[in-house]
């Protein structure tokens, strides 16, 4: 005769009360998942042809490596900077609820997103020393209650199994960068980062986390600071690309 699984009477319970449905569409999904199969489709993926240093995509028939007209006539400092998916319809509306609503749960489903980047070929099978969150300015974070690039990081680090680090602090409060374009980013970013005190990356080879890339002028900054402080290589990831 066969054996019952046996089930947990607390989560038996959490799911009488708490039932696991998709943080979109509210349909009902299998645990510990987030999001529903039809909503998971929903998200744009970046497919090839991308451009080989920041992920934008390029919507024509290129076979070869090439560099999109934001990287040309720039010295981005990191390495590469890989997406999965691109920040518009339901990824764009799940990151502003996780980054501005508050809704710290949603961090999971960007989380997984995050994840996939690890399978590209910029990414796939290299050794990273360490996962760097891009810091939020105190006041900023405060603000805002958490660091979204923090809580991204932590997952990933427990994914890949890779130690998260804090090593970067943002000691200039800038303003928030949607209203500028990419030379005022650079600008409005200079000398915002630091290392922070009794921190050590050289010889790292290390990943920097946010959650969405735009015109990659924060990450570039960030992995300006962790090289001139030794690190031997500086990729970079996001949930998604804008």
């Amino acid at each position: 005769m066969p054996t019952l699984a046996k089930i947990n009477p607390f989560t038996a319970l959490s799911s009488l009360f708490y039932p696991a449905v998709c943080a979109v569409c509210s349909g009902a999904i299998e645990r510990p998942d987030y999001l529903c199969e039809n909503c998971r489709a929903r998200a744009p993926r970046i497919n090839a042809p991308f451009c080989a240093k920041c992920s934008e995509p390029f919507f024509g028939a290129i076979t070869q490596t090439f560099s999109c007209a934001n990287c040309e006539h720039r010295i981005l400092h990191f390495d590469s900077a890989v997406a999965a998916y691109r920040s518009r319809g339901l990824v764009r509306k799940l990151v502003h609820e996780f980054k501005y609503g508050h809704h710290r749960h949603l961090r999971h489903p960007l989380a997984a997103w995050l994840g996939e980047t690890m399978s590209d070929p910029r990414l796939r099978g290299r050794r990273f020393d360490m996962i760097v969150p891009v810091p939020l300015h105190p006041a900023r974070e405060r603000e805002r209650g958490f660091n979204q690039a923090s809580l991204l990081a932590e997952l990933l680090a427990r994914q890949i199994a890779v130690p998260m680090r804090a090593v970067l602090e943002r000691i200039r409060y800038t303003k928030t960068q949607t209203a500028y374009d990419r030379a005022e980013r650079m600008e409005n970013l200079r000398d915002a980062f630091h290392l922070r005190k009794n921190m050590n990356v050289r010889e790292l080879h290390l990943l920097v986390i946010d959650d969405v890339l735009t015109t990659g002028s924060t990450l570039s900054e960030c992995a300006r600071v962790l090289k001139e402080a030794g690190a031997l290589s500086v990729h970079a990831a996001t949930a998604a690309r804008a």
